[in-house]
């Protein structure tokens, strides 16, 4: 790594430059697009980001969960280097090229079940989502499309319909596509009658709503995070999940697993749904998959994948051979080092260090989440009620101590802790110490 693995503040946060370069933004970028910490990026790798001013952050956001390998890891920067002097682009729809299709490789090897497997490749999260729905559509010749509660699945006009909330995604910009059916996913800190039941019931009220209101045989796919990312890192009950796949599978509905936000080690497993022993029959993955280039995958049965007609999935820059080429370094670094191993052993740090922090403050209400993907929900002290200006303050307290971290939630009361995979333990526990002096502070 090019960049000291420390934390360093010589300016107040955002310092000068970065103050300077937010003016620029405001006039030149459209006010729709947000930021999270108004500092502006120099360099970044390992678990850490320098900014213009010289400060260099603690990173606990990978970038929404994108840089797990770091923000430069060798194999990533060799390997697209590489296809950088040789091409940038021919667009696989007109002259093929190896990097796509070892990726697709690569992909039936990684994602659970042993079946034959055929994957397609695009730019985004929400592109793979879609194409999802479009594939379990053509193979069933169905045409309802199921989500869950909390559930986000990107910000496409159908994908916008997919996912559950309403600001800032899909306010204002409507009317959504049709055919989407939302139904509850078993949330054990909010559930009703106590987690110990929140499996069982969750799953018999969302398959009643199935069967009842939409009709089994009219559904063409059952889409759901394994983890349910931008809803608050919802882990849902143990045994909901099975039981919807067996309902799919019972139904000869097309079971999607959306692991675009927890695939790729950030569980301590390849793939989160994997903690249950799910075998998906589409995998939609993007963000961890190509180390910081835009690169995004449907993998799944060959049967189903197969549905569209020749020329019905693409895309101009889908799998492009630069991004590819990215993605077969990142899955190199996951190997060779070993990231499900470290996710795994963040996941043994900060779990305790933050049941440890709601023990002293009243305010969190829940600690959840498996391997680097850790989150706090954070409530008005003595009730459940959701604190999302608590939320606010504490994360601000923590970028301007030098420590990045991100909000989330439906109720924007959720912080979520997403530390690249290949960062150091000393940043992790130092970042925690943040954590801990500004909840102090702030409470």
């Amino acid at each position: 790594m090019t960049i000291p693995q420390e934390r360093r503040l010589v300016t107040a946060i955002p310092g000068p430059k970065s103050q300077e370069m937010m003016a620029r933004k405001q006039s030149a970028v459209a006010n729709g697009v947000g930021t999270v910490m108004p500092v502006f990026a120099a360099k970044a790798g390992g678990g850490v980001l320098e900014d213009v001013d010289g400060n260099r952050l603690i990173d606990f956001g990978s970038g929404i969960a994108v840089t797990s390998v770091g923000n430069s890891a060798e194999a990533v920067v060799r390997r697209a280097s590489a296809q950088l002097q040789d091409y940038t682009h021919t667009c696989f729809m007109v002259t093929p090229y190896e990097g796509y299709v070892e990726v697709c490789e690569q992909l039936a090897e990684l994602t659970p079940g042993d079946h034959a497997k055929k994957s397609a490749l695009f730019n985004s999260g929400a592109e793979a989502v879609e194409n999802a729905v479009k594939i379990a559509r053509s193979y069933t010749k169905r045409q309802a499309v199921v989500v869950f509660d909390h559930g986000y699945h990107g910000r496409t006009n159908l994908t916008m319909a997919l996912t559950a909330k309403d600001m800032p995604y899909k306010h204002g910009f409507g009317p959504f596509a049709p055919e989407i059916y939302r139904v509850p996913v078993a949330y054990p800190y909010r559930w009703l009658t106590g987690p110990e039941n929140c499996a069982e019931e969750a799953a018999a009220q969302a398959i009643d709503m199935i069967s009842k209101q939409v009709g089994a045989e009219n559904v063409a796919a059952i889409v759901i995070e394994p983890v349910l990312g931008e809803g608050g890192f919802i882990e849902p009950a143990k045994g909901f999940l099975p039981r919807i796949a067996e309902f799919a599978k019972e139904n000869g509905i097309v079971f999607v697993a959306d692991e675009i936000q927890s695939g790729f080690c950030r569980t301590g497993q390849w793939f989160a749904c994997e903690d249950e022993g799910i075998v998906p029959d589409l995998v939609t993955t993007a963000k961890g998959i190509a180390g910081g280039l835009p690169l995004a995958a449907v993998t799944g049965r060959a049967e189903i994948m197969d549905a569209p007609h020749v020329g019905g999935l693409g895309g101009t820059y889908g799998g492009n051979p630069v991004a590819c080429a990215a993605a077969l370094g990142a899955i190199e670094t996951m190997r060779e080092q070993d990231l499900n191993a470290k996710a795994r052993r963040i996941g043994e740090i900060m779990k305790p260090r933050l049941t440890a922090l709601q023990e002293k403050h009243d305010v969190i209400g829940d600690v959840r989440g498996r391997g680097a993907m850790i989150a706090i929900e954070l409530v008005k002290a003595g009730s459940k009620d959701p604190n999302p200006e608590f939320t606010a303050t504490l994360a601000k307290a923590c970028h301007q101590a030098g420590l990045l971290v991100l909000t989330t939630g439906t109720y924007g009361n959720v912080m979520r802790f997403l530390p690249p995979l290949v960062i150091g333990e000393d940043l992790l526990n130092e970042g925690l110490d943040i954590l801990e002096q500004a909840l102090a502070t702030a409470a």
